[in-house]
């Protein structure tokens, strides 16, 4: 198997361009995006943000803030231009939205005082506060918990074997394990599904 390391944004194209058997980047599996692709589900994740250590942000009271995000993701596309509306519509200035290819460079844009917080999935959040020796923190709780999927193209025979292999983890215990080494046990299912989005 090949790995390759891709933008965000253009994972979902080279899957249904052929490039790409399948994606694996904490795809939130919404409706939209199954009309590109099917996912399996193996996770439900919501938005976490976070600011800098001390520095207290309300994910709802946002107006006029840096905030950093990976370029092609839920948080870019949907989660912040929605607050932000809302903050112009009530005549409050917008959010500044400050968009990386990679999650660590958003990640690094915070640490660094650039922007005044972050909002990405909650396990990536979490993930990076574990990582940054006290740097960051949580701003907020979690919110918006939807389902993780495995990207696969439309009516791929990948998509049987993938459910296959993770209900089999789940089915042995590997797959708590490997969640709770992580600490991102919190989101785990208990049955593999293929398009929940679509189902809930």
């Amino acid at each position: 198997m090949d790995y390759t390391i891709a933008k965000f944004d253009n994972i979902i194209p080279s899957i249904t361009g052929g490039r790409y058997d399948l994606g694996v980047s904490s795809f939130t599996d919404t409706t939209e995006r199954e009309k590109q692709v099917d996912f399996v589900n193996y996770y439900n994740a919501g938005i976490l943000w976070a600011s800098q250590k001390g520095k207290t942000v309300d994910p709802d009271n946002a107006c006029g803030l840096k905030v950093a995000v990976e370029a092609g993701t839920y948080e870019d596309t949907d989660e912040i231009p929605a607050k932000s509306k809302k903050c112009t519509d009530a005549g409050k200035p917008a959010i500044q939205v400050f968009k990386y290819d990679g999650q660590d460079q958003a990640t690094n844009a915070l640490v660094l005082g650039q922007v005044d917080a972050m909002s990405a999935d909650s396990p990536i959040t979490e993930y990076a506060i574990s990582k940054q020796g006290g740097k960051i923190q949580k701003a907020g709780k979690t919110f918006d918990v939807a389902p993780y999927g495995i990207a696969v193209d439309k009516g791929s025979k990948l998509t049987g074997v993938v459910k296959n292999t993770l209900q089999s983890l789940i089915d042995d215990g590997s797959y708590t394990k490997i969640l709770t080494k992580w600490g991102v046990a919190d989101g785990a299912v208990s049955k593999a599904e293929v398009n929940a989005a679509s189902h809930q």
